[in-house]
């Protein structure tokens, strides 16, 4: 599979998590799309593009026509899922939109992202918000250690929480709809931070029980970068307004985030091209090749550097995160030493990162790896051990 992907020849490239690559054939999709914008910007942009265009002789707009198609790979309603430019972008719409009052309490995980925990900061600093962060367990031995960890924390303040359905670093599948159960009925509404989940995990979105739900669509289900998702319940969309307000303000939840100004729509629209090779290539075959693969990887890393891998496999997805040898440092200036002389002198980009003390590796599986590259890994990092 190798040579559907445009990556530099003779480079091991085990971080598709952090920057994910674009099948060459979705790519052509894109500059199709491209092209077809150049021949005619105006028509394409301003009258067929969004429902609020000029006169358009088109039945439905393009933007919706993709977003159906998309809700349909993760199990929504078109009409209830919008574009984002990534799954941070769609957080800080829901968390700009969100009613808070002074003291009211926002729940995150230590384990959360960091750039969607600042929004969370950010906004709570605004408006007088407290945000409570939850320590989870390290390591992580059952799903349910997750829920009650969510489940403990709920004070009497609290109104929201962001639950990642796969955290960041630690690369651990979180059992998502458990933990709106054990939320919803103490009347604390769920964000769910999706950002690695679709083509990583088979998701209908609608039975999660969530409020709203956010991802990318750039990581694993192969879309070019920018896109992402944003879904909200319908009872969430009236309020929820995007983080750029212009043309579609108060003219419905998707005519108000499909008209965010002039910008390129080319990849949200290369989406359904991307979502169509995915199944193309196997759908759930690839999922599950993935998932093997790095749950083979990982164990064989933890092997050969003699470090703990305690992770179940069922809270392991497309990827999962190794403890490093103890020798190699525990800060993350070391982490991003490591992680560049792997890239530069063996040609092996892989995520590292530093949590409580201890240096750690993410590895992504997709399917143009194989087990040489995790053997190309492990020798590579003994070598500085």
């Amino acid at each position: 599979m190798l040579a559907e992907w445009p990556l530099e020849a003779g480079s091991t490239y085990l971080n598709h998590g952090t920057v994910g690559v674009t099948p060459r054939r979705v790519l052509q999709v894109q500059r199709t799309i491209h092209d077809a914008i150049e021949a005619q910007p105006s028509r394409y942009i301003l009258r067929e593009l969004t429902q609020l265009g000029h006169y358009s002789r088109r039945s439905v707009p393009r933007l919706r026509e993709a977003a159906s198609a998309v809700a349909a790979f993760v199990g929504a309603k078109g009409d209830d899922l919008v574009f984002v430019d990534n799954a941070t972008t769609g957080a800080n719409a829901v968390l700009r939109s969100f009613p808070f009052t002074a003291g009211d309490e926002v729940l995150v995980s230590d384990l959360g992202y960091g750039g969607v925990t600042n929004a969370v900061r950010f906004t709570a600093r605004e408006r007088g918000a407290v945000v409570r962060v939850i320590e989870m367990p390290d390591p992580v031995r059952t799903p349910g250690e997750i829920v009650e960890a969510y489940r403990s924390s709920v004070g009497p303040r609290t109104v929201l929480a962001v639950v990642d359905h796969i955290t960041a670093e630690s690369a651990l599948v979180v059992p998502l709809a458990e933990v709106a159960a054990a939320l919803r009925p103490r009347g604390v509404a769920v964000l769910a931070d999706g950002a690695h989940a679709p083509g990583s995990v088979a998701l209908d979105i609608q039975a999660l029980g969530v409020d709203w739900y956010v991802a990318n669509l750039h990581k694993w289900a192969w879309t070019p970068r920018s896109s992402g998702l944003l879904w909200a319940a319908p009872d969430r969309q009236a309020s929820l307004h995007p983080p750029v307000i212009s043309w579609g303000l108060d003219q419905g939840f998707t005519a108000e985030f499909d008209t965010v100004g002039t910008r390129d729509p080319a990849p949200h629209l290369s989406a359904p091209a991307a979502l169509a090779l995915f199944e193309e290539f196997g759908g759930d075959s690839v999922r599950r090749y993935n998932h093997d693969l790095v749950w083979a990887g990982a164990r064989l890393l933890a092997e050969r550097w003699g470090t703990p891998f305690e992770t179940p496999e069922t809270m392991v997805g497309t990827m999962a995160t190794v403890p490093l040898p103890v020798s190699l440092g525990s800060t993350r200036e070391e982490a991003q030493r490591l992680r560049a002389e792997l890239l530069y002198e063996d040609g092996i980009e892989v995520q590292m990162h530093a949590f409580r003390d201890r240096l750690r590796t993410r590895v992504s599986a997709q399917i143009y790896n194989e087990p040489a590259d995790f053997e190309r890994l492990a020798e590579a990092v003994a070598r500085r051990a």
